[in-house]
C-alpha cells in the first residue's frame, strides 16, 4: 500500500477514535448527591429510585461499558442489543447480539425481554436508553398478523431500493409498536433519558434508529408514498400491506406526535455525530502538514455520482498542496448486480475509474462502524497505482462497478480497509488527498 493510502487510512482512524463511547459518555454523565447530571441537566433520584439501562445499536455495548466504567454510586441494571461480534464484557448490564442489517429471531426475543423489563419501571425510576445506528434492525418487532419473515422481506427490499435512511426509517416506524416514539410511551411516567450517536444526515433525532424515544413527524401516508416511489407497495408481504391500509384508514393509531403527553418525562440528547468525527480528522490531517478543507458533513445521494464529483474536485484543485478534502454523510446504491460490496467500496471504485490518469490523488471512503454492506470491510482506498495494479492482473473496473462487485475488485490489490467492529457509528467518511 502506498504512503498516501496509508496516510488516508490513518486520518480515517482518527475520525473513528473521536466518536468512541469511552470518550463521549464521560463528557455527558456524572453523579452528584441525590442524582445524575446528564448533558447539562440534573436528574434527581430518590432513595428508592432505580436506574434501568436499555439500548440498541452497533455502539450499544460500548456505550453501556462506558457507563459502567464511570463507577456511579447507583446500581445499574438492564439490557442492550447489539450486532453480532459487537458484544463487550459488562458487569451489570446484559448484552444480547442480534441480526443486522436484516433482523433475526435473536433480535425479536431480545426486544421482548427489553419490553418485559420496562414493565417493571416505576414513576420514581430513571431509564437510560443508549441509541446508535443499527437499532432499526436490532430493536425489532412486527405488526399483528405478520411475521419476522415478513419484516425481513421488507428490510431486504428497502436496503436494495436506493431509498434514503430517512425514507427507510419512516417505513420501519410504521411497521412497529416500538419505533417512532412508541417506546417512550411505554416508559411514561418514569423519566427517560436517551443518549444518541447519530448515523443519519442532518442528525434528525426522530430518524436515528427509527426514533424509539422521539416524537414522530412522519405518517402512514408518508409510508405509502415512499413505498410507491420505489415501486415496493405491491412487493411487500400482504400482511404488511394490510397493516398499512389499516393505518391509512385510521383503524390503528399513527405513531405519537410532538406534544403527546407521553413525552413529558422524556429527554433526548445527541452526544456523537459525523461532524465531530470530521473535525477530528481535519485536526489530524492538518497536524500531518495537509491544507485541510471540510466540505460537508451532510452528503447524500448516489455513490457513483458523489464519487465522481469528489474526484473531479480533487482534479481541479488549485489551492495549496498537499491538500486534504474531507466530507461525511451516507451515499446510496441501487443494487442491480450479483457481486459483493457496499456503498463505500462502490464509491471508491467509481472514483478510481476517474482517477486513473491522476497519480497525485488518493481517495478513501469508509464507514465509521467498520462495516460496509454485507462484507468484512469498512470501505476502500484508491489511487492510480491501485487501479494500475488491478489492470495488470486483468481486473476490468467498469465491469466490477456494474456488477456491484467492488469487494472482489479491491481485495486482490490491497485496497480494502478492514478495521473490524469499531463500536461506534456516525455514518461515512470520504476524503481526497492531493499531493504535489
Amino acid at each position: 500500500m502506498s504512503d498516501a493510502a496509508s496516510i488516508a487510512i490513518s486520518i480515517f482512524k482518527q475520525a473513528v477514535a473521536a466518536v468512541q463511547p469511552e470518550h463521549l459518555i464521560p463528557r455527558q454523565v456524572h453523579a452528584e448527591d441525590n442524582g445524575l447530571w446528564i448533558s447539562g441537566k440534573f436528574f434527581p433520584l430518590q432513595k428508592n429510585s432505580r436506574i434501568f439501562v436499555t439500548g440498541a445499536g452497533k455502539a450499544a455495548a460500548a456505550m453501556a461499558q462506558a457507563l459502567e466504567a464511570l463507577d456511579l454510586p447507583y446500581e445499574l441494571q438492564g439490557l442492550v442489543i447489539t450486532k453480532y461480534e459487537h458484544a463487550l464484557p459488562l458487569q451489570h448490564i446484559k448484552v444480547i447480539e442480534a441480526g443486522h442489517p436484516v433482523p433475526d429471531e435473536n433480535g425479536v426475543q431480545a426486544t421482548l425481554q427489553m419490553m418485559e423489563l420496562l414493565t417493571k419501571v416505576a414513576r420514581q425510576d430513571l431509564v437510560l436508553f443508549l441509541l446508535s445506528g443499527g437499532a432499526s434492525a436490532l430493536l425489532i418487532d412486527y405488526p399483528p398478523g405478520s411475521s419476522l419473515q415478513d419484516v425481513q422481506a421488507l428490510f431486504d427490499l428497502l436496503l436494495k431500493s436506493g431509498a434514503t435512511i430517512h425514507e427507510m426509517n419512516t417505513v420501519r416506524k410504521h411497521m412497529s409498536a416500538i419505533k417512532g416514539g412508541q417506546l417512550a410511551l411505554k416508559v411514561y411516567p418514569a423519566t427517560l433519558c436517551t443518549l444518541i450517536l447519530s448515523d443519519v444526515v442532518g442528525d434528525d433525532l426522530d430518524v436515528i434508529g427509527s426514533g424509539p424515544t422521539v416524537p414522530d413527524r412522519s405518517t402512514f401516508a408518508d409510508t405509502r408514498a415512499i413505498l410507491e416511489k420505489y415501486e415496493l407497495l405491491q412487493k411487500i408481504p400482504a400482511s404488511l400491506q394490510s397493516h398499512l391500509q389499516q393505518g391509512s384508514n385510521n383503524i390503528i393509531p399513527d405513531t405519537p406526535k410532538p406534544g403527546d403527553t407521553g413525552f413529558k418525562t422524556t429527554r433526548n440528547y445527541l452526544i456523537g455525530s459525523n461532524r465531530i468525527a470530521l473535525e477530528a480528522a481535519a485536526q489530524y490531517a492538518t497536524a500531518q502538514g495537509y491544507h485541510t478543507t471540510l466540505l460537508s458533513s451532510e452528503v447524500t445521494g448516489n455513490a457513483h455520482t458523489l464519487a465522481q464529483a469528489l474526484a473531479q474536485q480533487a482534479i481541479r484543485w488549485t489551492g495549496p498542496r498537499p491538500a486534504c478534502l474531507l466530507m461525511g454523510g451516507e451515499s446510496t446504491v441501487v443494487v442491480t448486480g450479483q457481486g459483493l460490496g457496499g456503498r463505500n467500496q462502490q464509491f471508491a471504485l467509481a472514483a478510481g475509474v476517474t482517477l486513473q490518469a491522476y497519480p497525485h490523488i488518493t481517495l478513501l471512503s469508509a464507514g465509521t462502524d467498520g462495516t460496509d454492506g454485507p462484507t468484512d470491510a469498512a470501505g476502500a482506498v484508491v489511487n492510480a497505482a491501485i487501479m494500475e495494479k488491478a489492470a495488470s492482473i486483468g481486473l476490468q473496473a467498469e465491469s466490477y462497478l456494474e456488477n456491484n462487485d467492488a469487494y472482489h475488485f479491491f481485495a486482490p490489490v490491497n485496497g480494502l480497509i478492514k478495521t473490524g467492529p469499531t463500536q461506534t457509528n456516525v455514518m461515512d467518511i470520504m476524503m481526497a488527498l492531493i499531493h504535489a
